[in-house]
């Protein structure tokens, strides 16, 4: 601020200097100038020295000839810039007018409402609204519930199982290649409950028949579960779906490209892939039936689960005291830990 108040004291002394002296100390600053912008190529310019040479620009008219920090378009541009600077302030310092804004508070009622009831209206949700003392219009209503982030359906799906968990399970294939670069199709029925695996079975011909004696196997009488979960697969045709119905189970058929629609068997599936199936080659149907058995026991029994609360689905029991040991699974592939009693 002081080099400023300077600046223009120096200005107004050298109003009574002589034209001769002008022009020499001219041209001395403008060598310094010169010197100090070969050092220096970016000087920093303040919010000060712009509003200087705005005005300069506007009372002198061969301030170009003077200038030398910065080009004359970036004078021009701070003139333009000042120009927004000076109409945006005028314009926030009135009046509003048009229709009042929405508060965030009314909005999101609508929305939380929307989503809450999907069956009401806009004249049900303004009658509410009404109620609580908030005055809006029901075309505003209307305009805003086309703006309701909508849930995907996972979210729905997701509840529906969550509710009927205990009531459920899935089933489902997944391929594995063998030595000789032949295809074994491994079938599994899973339980949303636990997430155990109540049956599984390996064959290299899937047909609706091997299809509908698993599931026999897999459901003993009085065993079987209100909703079984399974996909649009060819291999089930028309007598696997009329099967589940003669067993009393409520089918549910996921809709197209919708894995996710069956997320617990599509979890276990990744789960065993990554744990198993990817670090071992199969030999044949009977050396995968058995490896497959040793992950199915080592998921009941060892391996802790992210949607049980970090529990099994055997319930394995918590120690906490005693010597620790290491126990090998699938070969070495995954250990067990426990403590000496």
């Amino acid at each position: 601020m002081f080099r400023h108040v300077g600046l223009w004291l120096g200005l107004f002394t050298r109003c009574f200097q002589s034209h001769r002296s002008l022009l020499l100390e001219n041209l001395v600053l403008r060598q310094q100038l010169a010197v100090l912008k070969r050092k220096h190529p970016r000087p920093r310019i303040g919010a000060v020295d712009k509003i200087f040479w705005v005005f300069a620009r506007r009372f002198l008219g061969a301030w170009k000839q003077s200038l030398v920090l910065v080009n004359p378009e970036t004078v021009v541009r701070w003139h333009r810039a000042g120009f927004r600077l000076y109409w945006s302030l005028i314009s926030k310092g009135r009046k509003q007018v048009g229709r009042k804004k929405l508060s965030s508070e009314v909005r999101e009622l609508i929305f939380g409402m929307v989503a809450e009831n999907p069956t009401w209206g806009a004249p049900r949700i303004h009658g509410e609204l009404l109620m609580l003392g908030f005055e809006v219009s029901e075309r505003t209503i209307s305009r805003w519930m086309k703006r309701v982030p909508r849930d995907p359906p996972a979210q729905r799906w997701r509840t529906f199982l969550a509710n009927h968990r205990e009531a459920i399970a899935a089933m489902d294939f997944f391929t594995v290649p063998t030595i000789r670069f032949g295809v074994l199709y491994c079938f599994f029925v899973i339980s949303h409950d636990r997430r155990r695996i109540m049956h599984f079975n390996i064959t290299k011909h899937p047909t609706s028949s091997w299809i509908i004696q698993q599931l026999r196997e897999a459901f003993p009488f009085g065993e079987a579960p209100g909703f079984l979960i399974h996909d649009r697969d060819a291999k089930y045709g028309t007598e696997v779906p009329a099967a589940i119905r003669s067993m009393k189970i409520n089918a549910l058929r996921t809709s197209f490209e919708s894995p996710w629609q069956n997320g617990i068997a599509e979890r276990w599936v990744g789960s065993c892939r990554r744990e198993l199936l990817d670090h071992v080659i199969a030999l044949n149907e009977r050396h995968r039936k058995r490896l497959l058995s040793e992950y199915v026991s080592y998921h009941h029994e060892d391996r802790t689960h992210l949607g049980l609360g970090k529990g099994t689905p055997g319930c394995r029991i918590r120690c906490v005291s005693g010597r620790v040991l290491s126990h090998d699974r699938l070969g070495g592939l995954h250990h067990c830990y426990d403590r000496a009693a």
